[in-house]
């Protein structure tokens, strides 16, 4: 439990942390992200308890009210924002969690890198050769594109796009027209987060099938 009594945080912070009464975990790391209407959001969680989470944040947050807590195990938590200040941000649950549950991440599936669900193109250049292609989710290790060329499974391939740096990526898995990528320099969280939140507040990132459904509810 980690209590915190600094008399210099803002007192819209100082409130909702006596409110919460509740036994607070602290979360040194743990990935996840934010949906709402404007995007998908990386940020990492530092406490959490039945009423509430501490969450540490890569740039300012969008404007969006109605937000959702997406953890890597794809369970949500309904969530609205009660203060925001020096790269941090507290959330008052929509209801009370079950906070073991939460902290475990309980899955059926192996435990992977966090993935933004968004759609944007790049330049695909394979064997000296231009190509169109989607990439349409984003980790920091990988993505998934969607491109008409035809691609061999450990093949080389280089990705370029407007905000999205030179990247050199090997093909990991074919389905269709769709494949796996793992980059050859990866990103750190913070500069994946940096990135997507700017190619999304510049508009020209469409959202997948999956996270329009995530973001209406």
């Amino acid at each position: 439990m980690n209590q915190i009594t600094d008399n210099a945080r803002p007192q819209a912070a100082r409130s909702f942390e006596e409110m919460r009464g509740a036994q607070r975990y602290t979360l040194l790391i743990r990935t996840a992200k934010l949906v709402c209407e404007s995007g998908e959001f990386l940020c990492i969680i530092r406490d959490v308890s039945e009423t509430g989470v501490r969450l540490r944040l890569f740039h300012a947050l969008p404007a969006d009210t109605r937000m959702a807590l997406e953890l890597s195990n794809g369970e949500h938590y309904f969530i609205e924002r009660v203060w925001e200040r020096d790269s941090h941000a507290g959330f008052r649950f929509a209801a009370p969690i079950d906070v073991h549950a939460f902290i475990a991440e309980v899955s059926p599936y192996p435990r992977r890198q966090m993935r933004l669900r968004l759609q944007f193109p790049v330049l695909l250049t394979v064997d000296g050769q231009a190509n169109a292609a989607t990439i349409c989710d984003l980790s920091t290790q990988g993505g998934r594109i969607e491109c008409s060329r035809y691609l061999a499974i450990g093949q080389r391939v280089k990705l370029q796009g407007e905000r999205f740096p030179l990247n050199m990526a090997k093909v990991c898995w074919r389905s269709g027209s769709a494949y796996g990528l793992a980059f050859e320099q990866v990103f750190t969280l913070e500069a994946l987060a940096v990135m997507a939140a700017e190619l999304q507040q510049i508009g020209g990132v469409t959202p997948t099938a999956e996270s329009r459904a995530t973001r209406a509810v």
